[in-house]
C-alpha cells in the first residue's frame, strides 16, 4: 500500500503561482511512477502532468505545457507540482496519483492504470 497527501493547494489570483506537494508513505517511492490529475465540476478528471520513477522523463497536459513543471525528489518521497501562470481554467480539485513501475522508467498517463490517489487539494483561481 501507499499512502499520498496533497498539499499546497488554496486561492490566487489569474497570473499567480502555487506549488503543490505530494508526499508518498508505506512503500519505496522510487519504485512508482507519479502523475498529477485534476478535476473541476462537472467534468473528468484529466492528467495534468507526469514523471517516471527516476525523473528523467515527464509529461505535460496541452493546457499546462511550458507552464507546470513536475518534479520527484526520491529521499524526500515527495513530487512537486509547480504551477505558474495559472489561469481561472485552472480551477479543480488536483490530485496525486502513484503507479507501481519497478521494472520501468516511463511515465504513465492514463488515468485507469494508476493504483494509488490522494485525497485531493483544491486550487482557486481567481479573474
Amino acid at each position: 500500500q501507499v499512502q499520498l497527501v496533497e498539499s499546497g493547494g488554496g486561492l490566487v489570483q489569474a497570473g499567480g503561482s502555487l506549488r503543490l506537494s505530494c508526499a508518498a508513505s508505506g512503500r519505496i517511492f522510487s519504485g512508482y511512477a507519479m502523475g498529477w490529475f485534476r478535476q473541476a465540476p462537472g467534468k473528468e478528471r484529466e492528467v495534468v502532468a507526469a514523471i517516471s520513477r527516476s525523473g528523467s522523463r515527464t509529461y505535460y497536459g496541452d493546457s499546462v505545457n511550458g507552464r507546470f513543471t513536475i518534479s520527484r525528489d526520491n529521499a524526500k518521497n515527495t513530487v512537486y507540482l509547480q504551477m505558474n501562470s495559472l489561469k481561472p481554467e485552472d480551477t479543480a480539485v488536483y490530485y496525486c496519483a502513484a503507479d507501481r513501475k519497478p521494472f520501468s522508467d516511463m511515465v504513465v498517463t492514463r488515468r485507469t492504470e494508476y493504483d494509488y490517489w490522494g485525497q485531493g487539494t483544491q486550487v482557486t483561481v481567481s479573474s
